[in-house]
């Protein structure tokens, strides 16, 4: 059977990355503390309001955890979240005490004219990039505003690390990765006149800080955005999807596609460009909206990828589009969208989600925004009726005729205000409702009406059904985010700059053991 994830030295108690793992998987496979027995007890630990602005939409990033890491008040399991103005907050697990800070100082000066969105939502000219844990060397790995990366040490936030010019002052790159002594990044939208693409930098030697650069345009266009950045394979490949733009491989041009290269050099392995990408490009229905995910299904090594237009694509991870890089194993209908509107919030947003349940089934979850296309499979369960979104659930089946994967829906939820990429963890899915508005025309004023509290939901895993609901509890909504577990606890953030830790109360449940992870 085939590696689904495999790549971190996880501990029970660590959330090292965005979405969990370096495959963007979202699947918690060590959490065995929360059960879908006891999972409606969660209630709110504690709310930590941090010293940070937010600009525009922007505030903090996706938490990440460590365990066992000395600090000055004992060894602690320490929440890590860094504030788009530019500082570095690292908050006691079981508390919410804030036990050191990092500030970082610009050696550059941002300037709104360099471009004609800089210093817009989408160039916020600050931290947008989740931090990535190195728990080996006891490091955190931040870029600053100014594009410079610096390893903080855990435990006091000094710097261990740089600070070393990684990617362009001021630039829009996204949550950073770790493997095999090398961060990976992604760049989008030409923000500080950077070049889209993948970056990495090999951090074993302090003194010998190796980059690489591997560009997938020469101006703003073929941008990776999805907020998982690098997706990094277990065969040796960085996968991500792109922007609008021109599509032409022969002037380095990869827009409008999902696109692979070698983790060694950065240089382009693949691609996939779908055979109706001149209207995706016509229609702003660019890739680039989400990430993939990685994972292994019956010895295969396979990407599944959707985007804006609402369509699922399951791909053969080591050939993308086979032969003619237009030919995948799987195309769903549209599942979203039916509007086709490009810049409401409709379709898939953020990234996709998958885990391996007990009988070994693997699950495909995807986050997608306003109603059910008319064209959409039926759900053999549902949850409620849905206007604003939905978490539509999907196991990976072979077909029959070709043993290819395809995708059979299992089930979809209740409504969701525009969902973020779910956690899975002991059968349970953890997704949290925005609350946002996704409506871009009229400005970013128009952006902060018309919102409410985000609202953290629990979902069975195999049914969809709601097991619990944070109702009011946030304060406010929050955009572009993501969520981490870590023993029986969730952490999230918003828009006014509060961390947020749920939990069981205290003595509600020993803990119990879960559902090994298949094939690990």
């Amino acid at each position: 059977m085939a590696l689904l994830i495999l790549s971190f030295p996880f501990a029970a108690a660590d959330w090292l990355t965005f979405a969990h793992d370096p495959q963007r998987s979202g699947w918690a496979f060590e959490e065995n503390t929360l059960t879908s027995e006891n999972v409606s007890k969660l209630t709110l630990r504690w709310k930590t309001k941090l010293d940070n602005n937010s600009y525009s939409l922007s505030a903090l990033t996706s938490p990440v955890v460590a365990d066992k890491v000395s600090t000055a008040a004992g060894t602690k399991t320490v929440v890590y979240v860094a504030g788009v103005t530019g500082t570095v907050f690292a908050l006691a697990a079981d508390t919410g005490e804030q036990l050191w800070r990092h500030t970082f100082k610009n050696f550059v000066e941002s300037k709104k004219n360099v471009y004609v969105f800089q210093g817009t939502f989408l160039c916020p000219n600050g931290i947008t990039a989740t931090p990535v844990i190195d728990k080996t060397t006891n490091t955190l790995y931040v870029i600053g505003p100014d594009g410079m990366l610096y390893g903080l040490d855990l435990g006091s936030g000094l710097v261990r690390y740089g600070p070393v010019q990684f990617v362009a002052p001021f630039s829009k790159n996204w949550s950073l990765s770790l493997t095999d002594g090398k961060i990976y990044t992604t760049l989008s939208q030409g923000c500080g006149n950077g070049f889209s693409g993948f970056y990495s930098i090999d951090v074993r030697d302090r003194h010998h800080p190796m980059i690489q650069e591997g560009l997938l345009s020469d101006t703003n266009t073929a941008g990776i955005w999805g907020r998982g950045g690098p997706v990094i394979g277990t065969n040796g490949r960085v996968y991500g999807g792109t922007g609008d733009g021109v599509f032409d491989p022969s002037a380095g041009d990869y827009s409008n596609t999902v696109v692979a290269a070698s983790l060694s050099d950065l240089q382009i392995a693949d691609y996939f460009l779908p055979p109706n990408w001149a209207y995706l490009n016509r229609n702003d229905f660019d890739l680039g909206s989400a990430s993939p995910v990685f994972f292994g299904w019956r010895n295969r090594n396979l990407l599944a990828h959707g985007a804006k237009e609402g369509v699922i694509y399951l791909m053969d991870a080591d050939s993308l589009g086979g032969k003619d890089h237009q030919t995948v194993l799987y195309t769903s209908p549209r599942l979203g969208n039916d509007r086709a509107v490009c810049c409401e919030g409709l379709g898939i947003w953020g990234g996709l989600s998958t885990s391996r349940d007990a009988a070994g089934d693997t699950w495909l979850y995807v986050p997608m925004g306003g109603p059910a296309a008319a064209a959409a499979p039926r759900f053999p369960l549902t949850n409620g009726d849905i206007s604003k979104g939905s978490i539509m659930a999907f196991r990976v089946v072979p077909d029959v005729k070709t043993g290819n994967p395809k995708l059979e829906p299992a089930w979809i939820s209740g409504n969701f205000w525009q969902p973020e990429p779910v956690v899975i963890a002991n059968g349970i899915v953890f997704a949290l409702s925005t609350g946002e508005n996704a409506v871009q025309k009229g400005g970013e004023a128009n952006r902060f009406k018309n919102t409410r509290s985000a609202v953290l939901r629990a979902l069975d895993a195999r049914t969809g059904k709601e097991l619990f609901n944070s109702g009011e509890t946030m304060t406010t909504w929050v955009h572009f985010s993501g969520l981490a577990v870590v023993d029986g606890r969730i952490f999230a953030v918003d828009h006014d700059s509060n961390v947020y830790s749920f939990g069981l109360p205290p003595n509600a449940s020993e803990p119990q053991k879960g559902p090994t992870a298949a094939g690990r």
